[in-house]
């Protein structure tokens, strides 16, 4: 197959190259190729999303003069997918777009489905992330639908979850096996039967590349299996290969004193106090799965993140710092005493 990746550098898209290479594919990677080292075999177009907006000229005219069997574009920006489908348009390629469980609008009913699971309101041009908490789904949302009407049943959206393992540049994820890593004490926010929910780039790429060769279409939730917080740390202690001490808090106190959900500084990341987030680590993985999705343990995840952590100086870890996490416990503790 030839295999168009709309980026290729970093994190997901450069494993979908990987992976599709590995296949025996040929692959053409358009980015700017700053991002990160491409892999070993794809060709390199220069684009620069930002700047090649004209899908007439430059390097999308290029692009337009070849034949692809498949494209798969991971980018949040509308106008950015727009001009890319246009631009190929007269393409028979499959289409593969991921999306977000961002997208959408009601996130509070763990179990939830593409199918039962209303979507936001789609962005009207691009939005800036930073300007409300939504307008990252709503991007994802006006993707989608762009995708949809060009593509129409050459088109597969997956909605990936929280990706994780080696090369994640959020640090999300990756704090928990560092965390257990460097032993002592380590706070873990209470209940431990609350949901989470991940999936490792290498899995998600694979099936991406699987759904490229099956022409597989549709709308796909693509996360990983729902673990409890309890069995996510016991699988990462397995794979960074020691037997922590927990300290499970109320979130409450954690919040009193200001340690924070998900993601950012002074986080425990993952972490989703239940409401109206508590579907967002519980989606319904049946139709995913039965499209042929497989994920490895956990514990082989973190494992491989452990590696590339203490192998990468540059390897992003998020989080609390150690100085922070100390200081937590000593206040619980000193709360507890009282």
């Amino acid at each position: 197959m030839r295999i168009l990746v709309l980026g290729g550098s970093v994190f997901l898209s450069r494993e979908v190259a990987v992976q599709s290479l590995a296949r025996g594919h040929t692959v053409t990677c358009a980015c700017r190729g700053t991002g990160g080292e491409l892999p070993a075999g794809a060709e390199h177009v220069v684009l620069d999303r930002l700047v090649d907006t004209d899908p007439s000229a430059g390097p999308w005219a290029e692009l337009a003069e070849r034949s692809w069997d498949a494209v798969v574009d991971v980018a949040r920006t509308p106008s950015w997918v727009r001009t890319a489908l246009f631009a190929l348009a007269g393409n028979d390629a499959h289409w593969v777009f991921v999306s977000s469980v961002s997208a959408y609008a009601d996130l509070s009913v763990p179990g939830g489905s593409t199918t039962d699971t209303p979507v936001l309101e789609p962005a009207e041009g691009d939005m800036d992330d930073r300007a409300d908490a939504t307008a990252y789904g709503r991007n994802k949302v006006a993707c989608e639908e762009a995708v949809r009407s060009a593509t129409g049943a050459r088109g597969l959206i997956a909605r990936a979850g929280l990706i994780v393992g080696p090369h994640d540049r959020s640090g999300r994820f990756t704090y928990w096996p560092a965390r257990l890593a460097r032993g002592g004490p380590v706070l873990v926010p209470e209940p431990p039967v609350d949901p989470v929910q991940v999936i490792d780039v290498r899995d998600l790429a694979g099936w991406l590349v699987d759904t490229c060769e099956g022409q597989v279409s549709g709308t796909f939730d693509a996360c990983g299996p729902v673990l409890t917080r309890q069995q996510m740390i016991e699988e990462v202690a397995a794979g960074v290969g020691v037997r922590p001490e927990l300290v499970w808090a109320d979130p409450a106190e954690l919040e009193r004193l200001d340690v924070r959900p998900w993601a950012g500084p002074r986080s425990l990341p993952v972490w989703l106090p239940p409401g109206e987030h508590s579907g967002m680590a519980h989606r319904d993985t049946s139709a995913v799965t039965t499209a042929g999705l497989r994920t490895r343990p956990l514990s082989e995840t973190a494992r491989d993140v452990i590696a590339w952590v203490r192998q990468d100086p540059d390897a992003v870890v998020g989080g609390l710092t150690a100085e922070e996490e100390a200081e937590v416990l000593h206040e619980l503790q000193r709360a507890g005493g009282r």
